[in-house]
């Protein structure tokens, strides 16, 4: 009996990508593992977003191949859990937080009808995993930024992803808030491929295992054989001197 080949949750092969006559994307290859934790770092305009969007098949691909576990980005879309930079919650709007999560039911007939009792202990049980269980009740727009960033993820896990994409998810929230947010993630971890891009250098290289530097073209990092030196830094860390250490690495 022949064994069935396990394929990467992500496999990005030979793609380059422009907008109008500018490439933003360059021969880029890339292979996600499952399990892995992998951020994306590069300066502002160096198609960390546009990358992103390409794996959600949000723009066309023109020039080389993304797959999903071996097949075409449209039949695996519910695979994957998305949490947006810029999210559409309207905190005026009186909602709570399990209402939120239920907000992720991939199915657009059952939030026109509602939603059932198992649903509903669904989003509980997820709440859990956020730590965020307690806030259920609460009104979204009660909450401070890092705990409505974590009932997003959580909105972001209601359609059972196997693959977590996350575009800049602690930007404009505290240090402990942005702490919070990445302790989740790597317990969410254990179960789900994450992606995140990021300008948290110095936290999220604390809980990431893999890097990716993008600026058009894509350089990659294995950040287990780097952890060590992240230590010898000390607590106060200096970012240029963590993007340096990165450019220098042949990892």
């Amino acid at each position: 009996m022949q064994l069935q080949t396990i394929s990467n949750p992500i496999s990005i092969n030979k793609l380059f990508f422009k907008y109008e006559k500018e490439f933003v994307l360059e021969d880029i290859n890339l292979q996600i593992k499952e399990k892995d934790f992998l951020t994306i770092l590069g300066p502002n305009g160096g198609g960390k977003s546009t990358l992103l969007k390409l794996i959600l098949g949000l723009n066309p691909l023109a020039t080389g191949n993304i797959k999903i576990f071996g097949k075409n980005i449209e039949k695996e879309l519910h695979n994957i859990g998305y949490v947006p930079q810029n999210t559409n919650i309207n905190l005026n709007f009186p909602i709570s937080v399990i209402e939120v999560v239920m907000m992720g039911q991939n199915d657009i007939k059952k939030r026109f009808f509602g939603y059932k009792k198992e649903e509903k202990i669904k989003a509980l049980e997820i709440l859990e995993k956020v730590n965020m269980k307690e806030f259920a009740s609460s009104k979204i727009s009660n909450l401070s930024g890092g705990q409505r960033q974590r009932v997003l993820i959580a909105r972001a896990l209601f359609c059972n992803p196997k693959i977590l994409l996350l575009d800049e998810p602690t930007s404009n929230i505290d240090i402990n808030g942005c702490e919070q947010i990445y302790q989740t993630l790597k317990k969410l971890n254990k179960d789900v491929t994450i992606v995140v891009i990021s300008h948290d250098i110095s936290i999220v290289l604390k809980y990431a295992s893999k890097a990716v530097y993008i600026n058009k073209k894509l350089t990659y990092h294995d950040l287990s054989k780097m952890k060590d030196d992240f230590k010898n830094m000390g607590e106060h860390v200096c970012e240029i001197e963590l993007l340096e250490m990165l450019g220098k690495c042949k990892c």
